[in-house]
């Protein structure tokens, strides 16, 4: 997954500049960004504050940690069905 040059407190107070009525041109433009990631996150973020962003950021991380011991474990297991043969 790609890392964000932004925060979640500095996404959260690009959002509101918007909201406090300045352009989303002038936005992106003074930020940087493109107005396709300024309306990405502002359908991902709006109606959230920034204690509900981190918890799902730590939520996707563990999510992304518990799929991947999965995968493990599916690796795990069709190796050993493997080495005991057919007759398994």
């Amino acid at each position: 997954m790609k890392v964000s040059r932004f925060n979640e407190e500095q996404i959260f107070g690009i959002l509101t500049k918007q909201q406090a009525g300045l352009s989303v041109a002038e936005i992106c433009r003074h930020h940087g960004i493109s107005g396709a990631t300024f309306y990405t996150w502002l359908s991902r973020f709006r109606g959230m504050e920034v204690s509900d962003a981190r918890h799902l950021k730590a939520l996707d991380e563990e999510n992304g940690k518990l799929k991947q011991l999965l995968a493990e474990a599916m690796h795990d297991v069709a190796t050993l069905r493997e080495a005991l043969g057919k007759n398994f």
